[in-house]
C-alpha cells in the first residue's frame, strides 16, 4: 500500500531528549491525530517530518519518496503552527499565494488561486485585507490555505487552535476536517485535547504508544 506519509524507525529529539522508534503510516486522504501532553515531543515529531529539525535516526517517506536527507524546502509537507505566522507586509491573498510563487507560479496566477482558496474557507472578499485585520480564527484559516496552496503530500497541524477558546477550537477542528476531506488531503494533527482530536481525526494515537 502507498502512503502519503510513512516513517520507518524514526527517532526524533532535542536538547538531549530522544523519542523511541516511531513507525507512523498515514494513508492518502486520511487524518491522523497524535494525542499527548505538552512537552512530550509531538511538535518535535512534526518539525522533523517537515525538515525543520534533523532526524536522530530512521527514515521519512512522503508519497513513498525517502526525504530524510532533504531540506525543508524540498519536501512536499505543509505545516501549520500554533501561531499563524503570517507575513505582515503582505495582504491576505499574497500570504496564501506565497508558496505558489516559490514554486515558480506567476504572481497574478498565484493570486487568482489564492482568492479561490480563500473563498473555499469562507473568506471571500478578504484577499486585499491586511493580516492585522483578521481575527484569530480567520488568521488560522489563512495559514491553513497558505500551507495547502502548493498541494503538499501531507499537511502537518501543530496544535493550530491552541490559542483559541474551547468552543471555537472544536468548531474549527470540525470545519478543517471537512475541508481536508473535501480535497482528499492527508494530515497529521497533534493536540493535547481529546475532544479536538475526536473532532478532526479518522485515527487517533497517543504519542506515548507511538514512540515506545
Amino acid at each position: 500500500m502507498s502512503y502519503a506519509l510513512r516513517t520507518d524507525g524514526l527517532v526524533v529529539g532535542y536538547d538531549g531528549w530522544e523519542s523511541g522508534s516511531i513507525d507512523l503510516q498515514v494513508a492518502h486522504g486520511s487524518i491522523t491525530a497524535i494525542l499527548g501532553p505538552s512537552g512530550c515531543g509531538k511538535s518535535t515529531l512534526l518539525s522533523t517530518i517537515a525538515g525543520i529539525r534533523p532526524a536522530v535516526s530512521g527514515r521519512i517517506f512522503l508519497d513513498e519518496l525517502d526525504v530524510t536527507a532533504l531540506p525543508a524546502n524540498e519536501r512536499t509537507a505543509g505545516m501549520v503552527f500554533q501561531e499563524p505566522l503570517l507575513f505582515p507586509s503582505y495582504d491576505v491573498a499574497r500570504n496564501v499565494g506565497y508558496g505558489l510563487e516559490r514554486q515558480g507560479v506567476s504572481r497574478s496566477e498565484a493570486r487568482a488561486q489564492a482568492l479561490d482558496l480563500l473563498n473555499w474557507v469562507g473568506l471571500d472578499g478578504y484577499g486585499s485585507r491586511s493580516v492585522e485585520e483578521l481575527s484569530g480564527g480567520q488568521a488560522q484559516r489563512v495559514a491553513l490555505v497558505r500551507a495547502l496552496a502548493p498541494s503538499p503530500s501531507v499537511l502537518l497541524l501543530d496544535e493550530p487552535f491552541s490559542a483559541l477558546d474551547v468552543d471555537l477550537r472544536q468548531r474549527l477542528a470540525r470545519e478543517v476536517a471537512d475541508l481536508l476531506r473535501d480535497r482528499g488531503v492527508a494530515a497529521v494533527h497533534v493536540t493535547h485535547d481529546p475532544a479536538e482530536a475526536t473532532a478532526i481525526a479518522d485515527h487517533i494515537v497517543s504519542f506515548h504508544d507511538l514512540s515506545r
